[in-house]
């Protein structure tokens, strides 16, 4: 069975193998690998039944999972929550559709932080995710069921979304591939908002070329040729403050070590700071989130789980003169930073800890040190993309996708140290 997501598709394609065959494997590595509990809903006779069909596309019979945020037309999409345990969207969501107009095959939902707002792998109502390349330590969050199972040889590709790191952070835990695009670049109907002026969706696989493949797919755009000769690349040992002062990041110098690893493939390397924002952020999002929960918070409070549950009730106290200024100030933040630092990219590590936490982390303590590096980029609405542990982040999504496969092509993924 190919590994990745084009070649198996060309395999398809040719008749080299059927999308039957296709879907019956991933389905077979889904029950092989349950006790990962990547997976909240496995429709198997639904994809049997559309691998049979006629299909074409770049991805032609592509074995896919997708997270449980975005409706799916006939399957169960429960957002990861017990409000909607027994929910069945008529529709899907557009980005599914386009995945499935381009000949993927939906084969289930994957597990996810409750409502996708936060950091680690734990779900009161479906279990938490566990990590198979890291046994014991957190798969990340919310995307957390997304990047298990790719990570596991389930599917070759998912679909997650990013709020303030939720593709990244699990990407970098598992030490696969995830792509957050601009800011609006890829469609959320259909997908349950967190906060509207922070969210995206994008793809995760194990591949930085397989996560293009699918953006091009998502996007309609070409998909890039791999560059990094010629950019100039900003690296950053402080994240950029999106909150309080007090959450400002250490300096953190590990960027550095992948620096002659860039210069070796022609780009230039210097150091860089992005500035802060002026003002508290969070009171635009908590503000946001709440408009999201208002069908349901605090009507039916109790049927929360504890950690969104505080949330919400935290943002509650958020004052209209607060969230209009936090509103004015990333507004400004973002025209001032639109061209200066004057870099091509910017370098950080996808995660601002040193070392794994257990899965069994409290998600409220570890949250803002854990999204440091990727909560700015949501906020900023730029391009990232998480290769494991090393981020490369830009204004643009091309750009960041073709350093992406520069990079792939000459070192792979970097793993956690042992």
């Amino acid at each position: 069975m190919p590994a990745s997501a084009a070649e198996l598709a060309a395999a398809v394609r040719i008749g080299e193998l059927s999308a039957v065959e296709a879907v019956e494997a991933s389905l077979r590595a889904a029950e092989e690998h349950a006790g990962l509990n990547a997976i909240v809903t496995l429709c198997p006779e639904r994809a049997l039944a559309r691998a049979r069909g006629p299909l074409s596309g770049p991805l032609a019979g592509v074995p896919i999972l997708v997270k449980d945020l975005f409706d799916t037309a006939g399957v169960r999409t429960t957002y990861g929550s017990r409000i909607y345990a027994e929910h069945v969207p008529e529709r899907s969501a557009e980005a599914v559709l386009r995945l499935e107009a381009a000949g993927a095959v939906v084969i289930g939902k994957t597990n996810l932080f409750e409502f996708a707002w936060g950091v680690t792998s734990e779900n009161p109502w479906y279990g938490g995710v566990h990590n198979p390349r890291h046994p014991g330590k957190t798969a990340g969050g919310s995307s957390s069921g997304s990047a298990a199972a790719v990570t596991a040889g389930i599917v070759p590709l998912a679909l997650g979304s990013d709020t303030g790191g939720s593709i990244r952070m699990p990407s970098a835990c598992c030490e696969t591939v995830g792509f957050k695009p601009t800011l609006g670049r890829i469609p959320l109907a259909g997908c349950f908002p967190l906060c509207p002026s922070f969210d995206t969706a994008g793809p995760m696989a194990r591949t930085a070329a397989d996560c293009t493949l699918a953006w091009s797919v998502l996007t309609g755009e070409p998909v890039p040729g791999p560059r990094l000769a010629g950019l100039t690349v900003g690296v950053l040992t402080r994240a950029p403050r999106v909150g309080p002062t007090g959450e400002e990041s250490p300096l953190d110098e590990r960027a550095w070590a992948w620096a002659a690893q860039l210069e070796a493939l022609g780009a230039r390397v210097v150091a860089a700071e992005i500035p802060g924002c002026e003002a508290d952020t969070w009171p635009l999002f908590q503000h946001e989130a709440l408009v999201s929960h208002a069908a349901s918070f605090p009507s039916r409070a109790d049927e929360y789980g504890p950690v969104v549950r505080k949330k919400l009730a935290a943002a509650q106290r958020a004052t209209p003169e607060a969230i209009e200024a936090a509103r004015s100030a990333i507004a400004r933040w973002r025209a001032a930073t639109a061209v200066e630092p004057a870099v091509d990219l910017f370098l950080s590590p996808t995660l601002g800890v040193h070392e794994l936490p257990s899965e069994d982390a409290s998600e409220l303590d570890i949250r803002i040190p854990f999204s440091s590096f990727t909560r700015p980029f949501n906020y900023l609405g730029w391009a990232a993309v998480a290769l494991g542990n090393l981020q490369l982040a830009g204004r643009d999504d091309e750009t960041v996708l073709a350093a992406a496969l520069a990079w792939e092509a000459a070192y792979g993924i970097p793993t956690w140290p042992a």
